[in-house]
């Protein structure tokens, strides 16, 4: 039981050189072919463009929280990481070609998975840069661009070096260097066309430089006539009304490659329905895995490394780039068909806040007075009588109880998870064949 229950806790765990170069010199590019076959000029020059380029400074009321970088996609929308935005309430920015700040008005569309979304920005339109969608081969130059300083536009150098899956996107590795504090810059081909939006990733001490594909930026372009809304709503809040309106619907629809499961959600646990429907509404679970199966306690999903995860891939660390303060009410317990969420264990958690959008649904077993007796003594909880009647008759995955946050049950279809809790695993407990979530719908 200690070992499941460790299983269910998620580790979800030069002046050239100072600008972003990788050791190259001003705006000078090999005697080579690009990727059109024409020959690259000489000189590749970037000054134009940087009014279109960015930085920028997110806050929560007058407190600092982030610093990186975007850039205009038209004269209106700009692109920059939704990362930076999660838990500020405003931002601003500084066209890299002068020294004047604009208010960021709001945004209009957000992908969470690509850590991508699209702004508007008030009283600044700006000349869009062109983005680049065809094939880009192996060593094609790339550049990025920082302020000018004195009449010196300082251009950094560097190559693609492959095209890579990293947490289930897909992404270009270049060796330019970025920065915490350039994450969003444009990469740029030689052709003075967008590769894709820079960014810094970091899994324990090693560190790779990407490009988010300008594929990817041009799909979220596409949701640029959504309505704009505050940046506040990048978190896990939402206004009042739309909380209010939460409150009335029936429950969700999770549609799965084995069936279809009702959930209900928690009225009293507004802060995670409200969050979950979100999510929904953004179709942020659309083929999403059911990453983690243990037999005969829990089915898991939500994790957003695992939509284009290859069967090799360690999934399961990817949230919505937030976490949510833990409710655990003692109203509520881990029995059967009950929907809980995963958290980082507590020696990295230490309050215990949820994952931002993974939850699981209990299947669970029966359990004997003596092993529920054991649970108590290791656990130091105390199972009501109506809590042993049912894990002794439903059952459940009582082990849980106290440390996770629930916030909904199943109504219908636990004979689907039930299918899914069978499945054949490997030795993470990712299933050896991928089951999808195909969407969660809203039931009004």
């Amino acid at each position: 039981m200690a070992r499941m229950k460790q299983f269910l806790i998620l580790t979800l765990a030069v002046a050239l050189v100072s600008c972003g170069g990788s050791g190259g010199k001003g705006n000078t590019s090999e005697k080579n072919k690009n990727k059109t076959g024409k020959k690259v000029p000489e000189k590749v020059s970037f000054g134009s463009l940087l009014p279109s380029v960015f930085s920028v400074t997110t806050y929560d009321g007058k407190r600092r929280l982030e610093q990186g970088m975007g850039f205009f996609l038209n004269d209106s929308v700009a692109v920059s990481p939704y990362s930076l935005f999660g838990n500020s309430n405003r931002a601003e920015v500084q066209p890299l070609d002068g020294n004047a700040t604009y208010q960021v008005a709001g945004f209009l569309a957000v992908d969470r998975i690509n850590d991508l979304v699209l702004l508007k920005i008030k009283n600044l339109h700006r000349p869009g840069l062109k983005l680049y969608t065809g094939h880009v081969p192996r060593g094609a130059l790339t550049y990025v661009v920082s302020p000018i300083r004195g009449k010196t536009v300082p251009i950094g150098k560097g190559k693609m070096l492959e095209e890579s899956t990293i947490q289930g996107n897909d992404v270009f590795r270049i060796s330019n260097i970025i920065y915490s504090s350039t994450n969003g810059r444009p990469v740029f081909l030689n052709n003075r066309e967008v590769l894709g939006v820079g960014k810094l990733y970091s899994a324990g001490i090693d560190q790779d430089y990407l490009a988010v594909p300008a594929e990817v930026v041009a799909k979220l372009l596409e949701k640029q006539n959504e309505p704009l809304k505050p940046i506040s709503r990048l978190g896990g809040k939402v206004p009042p009304e739309v909380s209010a309106a939460n409150a009335k619907i029936k429950g969700v629809l999770v549609e799965t490659d084995y069936g279809n499961i009702i959930i209900r959600l928690f009225n009293n646990m507004p802060l995670y329905r409200d969050n979950f429907l979100k999510l929904v509404r953004e179709h942020y679970y659309d083929s999403l895995l059911w990453h983690r199966v243990i037999a005969k306690f829990v089915i898991q999903t939500g994790a957003a490394d695992t939509r284009h995860a290859r069967p090799d891939d360690m999934v399961g660390w990817k949230g919505p780039g937030y976490t949510l303060p833990a409710n655990i009410n003692p109203k509520y317990f881990h029995r059967r068909g009950i929907v809980g969420v995963p958290r980082l264990p507590d020696r990295q958690n230490r309050y215990k806040r949820s994952d931002g959008s993974q939850f699981y649904i209990v299947v669970g077993r029966t359990y004997s007075d003596k092993e529920l007796d054991d649970i108590e003594k290791e656990n130091h909880i105390k199972f009501s009588p109506e809590q042993r009647r049912v894990y002794k008759t439903t059952g459940g995955a009582p082990t849980l109880d106290g440390e996770y946050t629930i916030f909904g049950e199943v109504t219908s279809g636990m004979n689907v998870a039930d299918k899914i809790d069978t499945v054949s695993v490997d030795k993470y407990y990712r299933p050896l064949r991928d089951i999808r979530v195909k969407r969660i719908r809203i039931l009004k």
